[in-house]
């Protein structure tokens, strides 16, 4: 009989194997292919939280993560924003070399608290920050700057004790270019022991200033590198070289959140607008400070500046103590050079 009387019975090669299941359902699926690997979902970058680094505004925080290197020395990444109200030149196209400064604090800040279990409710006491930028690596460029930091903590911080004592060191990478170094020494303590040395010091208050109520004679910005009389630290005491402190405590950079003192970051943009009044005006890549005491609330400040020799003979050196009933609060001494018009 031939096949062709009976089309029904021809065989076509995916129907030429009968199974019990092509019987009983028809023809089976195509064959099941290997499955392919799903693309790797893209990492997502944000700020850490603004605890880590003791700042009350998300916007004010710059360190973005880290991972450990050993047993003390870590990669920190961090980015900064290209426009800041504060941390940028009047004109707006370079980053104030003080952003380094603030960026290795945060990142000390941030490794004790996340790397090393300091509570965050510890006090830390900050007695020296050093910094220097290189001029060049400090542009604005057409998106954020993406940092990366080497850092380290030595030596370790001991969760055991109650009172630790440590230095952080950080190299600030922009890309493969130095952008900037910097270190700091700080020790922690226990809220509890904070407040028995500290007693009942307010949380914030008027700071005295010289000049008469409501009369605000600080500095024209121009004379101290600012763009914005907001910014302004330093009121004339009628002395060449020294001048008042008088910030302004609604200020939602220099003062991000309510303390017992003045901040040490305000101290030291205080030193350097004073270097800018001195010699105005002048581009600061290097500040090397020690904190002596707290700069309380409720005395008066009083900023001295003058030039020393340095080892740079074309850098302007810089010298400025502040004081608070004759005693030194801070000491910094800063390099620079003068702008060229």
């Amino acid at each position: 009989m031939s096949l062709l009387a009976h089309p029904a019975r021809v065989l076509t090669p995916a129907a030429a194997v009968l199974t019990p299941a092509t019987a009983a359902f028809g023809t089976p699926p195509e064959p099941s292919r290997p499955a392919v690997p799903a693309a790797p979902a893209p990492r997502l970058t944000s700020t850490v939280a603004k605890e880590y680094v003791h700042r009350a505004c998300h916007a004010e925080v710059f360190i973005t993560g880290s991972e450990p290197l050993g047993d003390t020395a870590f990669t920190v990444t961090a980015q900064w924003p290209r426009a800041h109200t504060f941390f940028s030149t009047p004109d707006g196209t370079r980053y104030d070399p003080m952003l380094a400064a603030e960026t290795v604090r945060q990142a000390g800040l941030y490794l004790a608290h996340s790397r090393y279990d300091i509570p965050l409710d510890h006090r830390f006491l900050m007695w020296n920050l050093d910094y220097t930028a290189r001029a060049h690596r400090l542009s604005i460029g057409a998106t954020p700057t993406d940092l990366t930091i080497e850092a380290s903590l030595l030596p370790r911080p001991r969760r055991t004790r109650s009172t630790i004592d440590f230095t952080f060191t950080a190299t600030v990478r922009r890309g493969p270019h130095l952008a900037a170094t910097g270190e700091a020494r700080f020790t922690t303590v226990p809220d509890s022991t904070y407040r028995r040395l500290r007693g009942a010091r307010p949380a914030s208050g008027p700071i005295p200033v010289a000049a008469a109520a409501g009369d605000d004679r600080r500095l024209p910005p121009a004379l101290v590198g600012r763009a914005r009389p907001c910014d302004v630290v330093l009121t004339p005491t009628g002395t060449p070289g020294a001048w008042y402190l008088t910030p302004d405590l609604r200020h939602p950079i220099l003062f991000d959140h309510a303390g017992d003192h003045i901040p040490g970051m305000v101290l030291l943009e205080a030193a350097r607008q004073a270097a800018n009044a001195l010699a105005a005006p002048v581009t600061v890549t290097a500040a090397a400070t020690t904190f002596h005491r707290y700069a309380e609330h409720d005395a008066p400040t009083t900023v001295t500046a003058r030039h020393t020799p340095g080892e740079d003979p074309d850098a302007l050196t810089t010298t400025v103590t502040g004081h608070q009933h004759g005693e030194p609060i801070f000491t910094t001494i800063l390099t620079g050079r003068p702008d060229r018009p």
